[in-house]
């Protein structure tokens, strides 16, 4: 039996998202032939192509002229430009054609969209170089990589605005499945005719099916954005031959389809599966070849004459530690891009280089934050690895690949694993480079930070969420901001990049504790304790505990809508009534400017539109702390 893995549009360009791997390594290691396909990644280099483009150039000739916008209407004038253009940017990016870097940075050589516009507010007084502060005189390849990402967008949004006003390189039609109750607009999108974008997806997924003729398609939906591209693909299969077994899994399944019951999504998939593959897909792949009962499936949907049944065995997940090696065979690792599109040199970690990206542990050691999904089984079954299968796993993953940076995507790498995996990559002379989400604890001293520098930690980011003790302690957090400002402190001077998640809107949260956190944070840039970080809008989940007791955080919650889909976001309402999204505007600004090392001397006040209260916070607060 035969088993293709793909990954659906979109999840990142600059490196392959690891469901597909990790399942493939582990089909591989008990004998199933498996193979792997980034349709995702496929899809994005047919469009950015000279044939892509003329496709696209037919698509904007047969539309009325009054519904070309003036970015269509510009990239029409231009076409000539982006077609010639256009391969050797994907190139570059690609790595595979570094000397155009120059004619990319002179900015004579590409046409230039709205994307581009912000440039203009970084000539200095004198009217000198465009962002020599972010790339210095010998920045020519971070220069034109920048500029080349700003190219893609904009022909990103000419595409949004002739083809597919869906279409996201990261959260392609997300509003179609994010929280969303009802399956009808997604039955309707996917009853509609193929845009550009389909067509070229339907296309690319039976070539797939072509090269590899597998018995079992598994697809992976990490995310809502990739929900629409994953049953898109489905369809094209059983369309194509409705005797390929499909499946559906991925992190999107685990957290908003639990309670599936909606029929209609068993007109594409044959089976939906919850929580780790890897057990659930053995006993499917047994019940196939005929040995074993469909009620001895575990943790899976399936459509009966009734309508959606679950079925659950309740056997034992296969442990960490026997899951394999995750491969990469089957994926194009020189045809990814490496993106600049955020000069802030944390941010850009996530888009830029090839990251094989591994698990340290599964699970999470903590598992006690209020606003996480701490019920769900990918934090709350915590499961430890040896320090040498570890540095195994990642010795043989070099081998496969050639590429010695890696991505541990735990929830949060536990500080014993992490200084044993220190230990072991000395101990073995193994040069790596590595970077993790962590918790910003006290066992991360200034000596176990050194190590972990010495052993090819480049950066780490951590939630330090809403900068508030009354609220770290309301969150169960298990930190404080003393504590992280010595621990980011710690890791910074072991010359470690230190990006945090900070989070506004949490229930009970005041306009006072707003001010209050943007003003610990404020300190912590000037103090060189971080160097990088992002705000985000609370949102309460209906797996976390938030979501679970709302009467112990002081909110009642909205009613869901009925509805038989997808189901995770909750709305709330807080009796403190604070304007919560006024407020947000503040922080990302504030936050934009602290990253860039402006403002940091200046009153935090300054940042909000309104009339806001002045901090209580010391000024000298985390001075004094680290002192």
């Amino acid at each position: 039996m035969r088993v293709l893995s793909v990954i659906p549009p979109m999840t990142q360009l600059n490196t392959p998202y690891p469901s597909t791997a990790c399942l493939t390594g582990f089909l591989r290691s008990r004998g199933v032939a498996a193979v792997q396909e980034d349709l995702a990644l496929g899809l994005v280099l047919r469009l950015f192509s000279r044939d892509g483009l003329l496709a696209l150039r037919e698509v904007i000739a047969a539309l009325p002229t009054r519904q070309r916008s003036p970015l269509v209407q510009a990239f029409e004038r231009d076409f000539e430009r982006y077609r010639a253009t256009i391969n050797p940017v994907v190139a570059f990016l690609q790595g595979r054609d570094p000397s155009i870097a120059h004619r990319i940075g002179s900015r004579n050589f590409l046409p230039e969209g709205p994307r581009f516009a912000p440039l203009d507010d970084y000539v200095d007084a004198d009217g000198g170089d465009p962002l020599a502060w972010a790339f210095g005189a010998l920045g020519v390849q971070d220069r034109a990589r920048h500029f080349a990402t700003l190219y893609l967008n904009d022909v990103a949004d000419v595409l949004r605005e002739a083809v597919d006003p869906r279409f996201e390189f990261v959260r392609y039609a997300e509003s179609l499945a994010q929280s969303q109750a009802s399956f009808e607009p997604l039955a309707k999108a996917l009853a509609a005719p193929l845009n550009l974008v389909d067509a070229i997806l339907r296309d690319l997924t039976l070539a797939a099916v072509a090269r590899h003729a597998p018995n079992v398609a598994l697809v992976s939906a990490p995310f809502p954005g990739n929900v629409y591209g994953a049953f898109r693909i489905a369809q094209a299969i059983k369309r194509h031959d409705p005797a390929i077994v499909t499946v559906l899994g991925g992190g999107f399944v685990n957290t908003e389809l639990r309670e599936l019951s909606e029929p209609r999504v068993f007109d594409y998939f044959d089976y939906v599966c919850l929580d780790d593959g890897e057990r659930p897909l053995l006993a499917l792949l047994e019940h196939l070849r005929g040995e074993r009962t469909q009620d001895k499936l575990v943790r899976t949907f399936v459509r009966s004459a009734e309508g959606v049944r679950y079925i659950d065995a309740n056997e034992s997940d296969i442990p960490f530690a026997e899951t394999g090696t995750p491969t990469w065979d089957g994926l194009p690792l020189d045809r990814y891009l490496s993106l600049l599109d955020m000069l802030n040199p944390m941010h850009r970690l996530w888009s830029d280089a090839g990251w094989n990206k591994l698990t340290v542990a599964h699970g999470c050691y903590w598992k006690k934050c209020s606003f996480c999904d701490v019920s769900l089984d990918y934090i709350s079954r915590y499961e430890a690895l040896a320090a040498t299968t570890l540095v195994d796993r990642i010795e043989a993953i070099i081998a496969e690949t050639g590429q010695t940076g890696f991505h541990f995507v735990d929830e949060a790498a536990p500080p014993k694993a992490l200084q044993a995996l220190a230990v072991e990559l000395k101990k073995r002379n193994r040069a790596v480079s590595w970077w993790s989400n962590i918790r910003f604890e006290k066992s991360f001293t200034p000596a176990l930070c050194a190590q972990l520098a010495d052993s090819g930690c480049i950066a780490v980011s951590g939630g330090l969420e809403v900068a508030s003790d009354r609220l770290l302690k309301l969150m169960q957090k298990g930190v404080s901001v003393v504590q992280v400002a010595r621990v980011t402190h710690a890791f910074s001077d072991a010359g470690i990049l230190v990006h945090a998640y900070l989070m506004y809107g949490f229930p009970t949260q005041t306009v006072q504790d707003t001010v209050d956190a943007l003003e610990y944070v404020r300190q912590l840039f000037a103090a060189g304790c971080i160097q990088s970080g992002f705000f985000h809008r609370f949102a309460c989940s209906v797996h976390s505990p938030v979501g679970q007791h709302p009467e112990r955080y002081g909110i009642t919650l909205k009613p869901l809508p009925v509805g038989s889909f997808a189901k995770n976001d909750v709305g709330f309402i807080d009796p403190g009534g604070v304007d919560h999204a006024a407020l947000g505007i503040a922080l990302n600004k504030a936050l934009y400017n602290y990253m860039h090392g402006l403002g940091l001397d200046q009153d935090v006040r300054r940042w909000f539109a309104g009339r806001v209260p002045r901090t209580q916070v010391p000024r000298h607060f985390i001075a004094r702390a680290l002192e």
